[in-house]
């Protein structure tokens, strides 16, 4: 089997950079200006705001209070969401008359977005009426992503603040979140994406015609404005079944590099923003080196894997494709001359489908413009991997960073161990309370995506939604726990996840994953805040550097292959040893 790299894709994955790099840093500065009130242009909304709601924003919350709201905040968005999917039929704004969801279906889906995971069991265009897609689901698509950007800038106050009670208002960083940086970008990007043909409508479906003369019900809907917040809040759940595969969604390549750039966007600007607000702007570039160094060479090797397609294939002389012709008459997808093309756009190509695949689940966001199960066996790896991670290469909206200075206390504590030295970071001393939180964050997903798929390949509950047996069904469902309890949201499409046992289980993985991660992190903010910086001294660990990067991305890739190689090797591993077998 041959890996090769064209010089196009490397050149379009160093163009992608460039601009996300060069957009990200005013981006960063900005977020970082809005989340310590020192550009607030928008005061008298804001303080509208503030008083219809009846909030203090002078108010300083400890860290028990701060996650005490996010927790009511998170359960009364899933109470609201969860009564409308069951009442849909009922409430207007549904031209094509769609159905209430089932309770397990509506609990699933609820948690998802609550969750910022935004998996789907369901096909939006035939199960959602357009008051879900509006009020309920985009929504939670600007609160879910605002609960992240708060929950990290809390954690950065712990870090600069000294002798502190408080770790700032969870309320007003949720407003300053959505009404500064959410909602203006997502009107930028849905005019974007307007322009290149996404469309927005609140029409029924249309009726035409294919060129065989039969015919076909066009699903529309206010795509657009849900596609924009969609990207931008790093959330993935789309109007249509196909996500931004559909033409009525990303219909053009310049549409597709909008949609892949805005994955990316605002998780990447987290790290400008972290520099900013602890006062160091080395160390904000320290973590993003860091994420794109593990990012880059995944996203080659997934392009590359693509490339070199199934070696039996490629193998397959003229005088065998007959050989290869299905019984419906057509060619099956025999000399993969061009690369691994199943389940993929022709006009994205096998360099925007990968990039895609990497960047959707390098962050917490889901979306898909091409079908990971049709990936190639490593080049489905490279995803999941990412996913494993904790997506923290890059992350989701807030939640990617405060993931990734997880990993960076554990590195710090790890280093202070081996020369002998009590562990610092920033100034604050790292003890047993910050590991032990740290711990929880870490394990509790790895946790549940084993388990989860364990239940799920030794049940008759869970295989009766594996569509395929052996190697693949299993990464079938592997796939489907690491990206229910990291809080992704894209699936290998072989898997039947609309049943009691999968909605109620990926239910449950989305909640753990979310929620044991923020509220350790909102500990560890407050242990810090309340903690002195300890003055730089010869003795302490310098964490900007190459040798500190170096050995944070050790960490990360030690976490993630000690925990889960043997069971990638139960999937995509020997997957890709059958395929190779002479």
């Amino acid at each position: 089997m041959s890996y090769a790299l064209t010089g196009n894709a490397v050149l379009q994955l160093g163009l992608y950079l460039a601009v996300l790099f060069a957009l990200a840093w005013p981006l960063g500065l900005y977020m970082a200006r809005i989340l310590a009130a020192e550009r607030l242009f928008l005061a008298p909304v804001e303080n509208a705001v503030y008083g219809a709601l009846g909030i203090k924003p002078g108010e300083d919350m400890s860290w028990k209070a701060y996650a005490t709201a996010v927790i009511v905040f998170s359960f009364g968005g899933f109470v609201l969401l969860y009564l409308l999917l069951l009442f849909q039929s009922h409430l207007g704004l549904n031209p094509q008359g769609m159905a209430n969801l089932t309770p397990d279906l509506a609990f699933n889906t609820a948690v998802s977005f609550v969750t910022n995971t935004n998996w789907q069991s369901y096909a939006g265009e035939s199960t959602m009426s357009y008051a879900s897609q509006m009020i309920g689901l985009t929504v939670q698509n600007f609160l879910s992503a605002a609960v992240g950007i708060a929950v990290m800038a809390a954690l950065i106050r712990g870090l600069s603040r000294q002798s502190a009670k408080g770790i700032g208002n969870f309320w007003v960083d949720l407003v300053r979140s959505t009404l500064y940086v959410l909602l203006p970008l997502a009107l930028i990007w849905a005019v974007l994406l307007g322009s290149q043909g996404v469309i927005q409508t609140l029409n029924g479906y249309a009726m035409g015609h294919t060129l065989e003369g039969a015919q076909q019900t066009l699903a529309l809907g206010p795509v657009a404005s849900q596609e924009a917040i969609k990207m931008l809040g790093t959330n993935g759940g789309g109007v249509f079944n196909t996500n931004s595969a559909h033409p009525f969604e990303n219909p053009t390549p310049l549409s597709n590099f909008l949609e892949v750039l805005a994955i990316l966007l605002i998780p990447a600007a987290c790290c400008f923003a972290f520099g900013k607000m602890i006062g160091d702007k080395r160390q904000g570039i320290a973590v993003l080196a860091a994420m794109t160094l593990v990012f880059v060479p995944l996203t080659l090797f997934c392009v590359s894997a693509e490339q070199g397609g199934n070696p039996h294939f490629a193998a397959l002389g003229v005088d065998q494709l007959a050989s290869a012709t299905q019984a419906d008459g057509t060619m099956a997808n025999a000399a993969q001359s061009g690369g691994n093309m199943e389940g993929k756009e022709t006009r994205f190509g096998i360099t925007n489908s990968a990039l895609w695949a990497t960047a959707t689940t390098a962050a917490s966001n889901g979306s898909v413009n091409a079908m990971h199960d049709s990936f190639t066996p490593l080049g489905g790896a490279v995803p999941m991997l990412l996913m494993k991670f904790g997506e923290v290469i890059y992350g989701g909206a807030g939640s990617g960073l405060y993931g990734m200075l997880v990993f960076v206390i554990i590195t710090v504590f790890i280093a202070g161990l081996m020369v002998g030295r009590t562990p610092e970071y920033l100034g604050k001393k790292i003890q047993a309370f910050e590991i032990k939180m740290a711990s929880i964050a870490i394990l509790t997903p790895c946790a549940f995506v084993l388990i989860g798929t364990a239940v799920a390949v030794l049940t008759s509950w869970g295989k009766a939604g594996l569509f395929n047996p052996g190697a693949q069904g299993f990464s079938e469902a592997l796939y489907a726990f690491t990206s229910a309890s990291n809080n992704n949201g894209s699936a290998f499409a072989g898997l039947s996840a609309n049943t009691l046992f999968y909605n109620t289980a990926l239910g449950l993985c989305m909640l753990f994953g979310r929620f044991f991660v923020m509220l350790p992190v909102l500990a560890i903010a407050g242990s810090l805040a309340a903690k002195k910086a300890t003055p730089v001294s010869a003795g302490t660990l310098p964490t900007h550097t190459p040798l500190f990067i170096t050995v944070l991305i050790g960490v990360i890739l030690l976490v993630g292959v000690l925990t889960y190689l043997p069971a990638l090797a139960l999937g995509p591993i020997v997957e890709h040893l059958i395929m190779i077998k002479a």
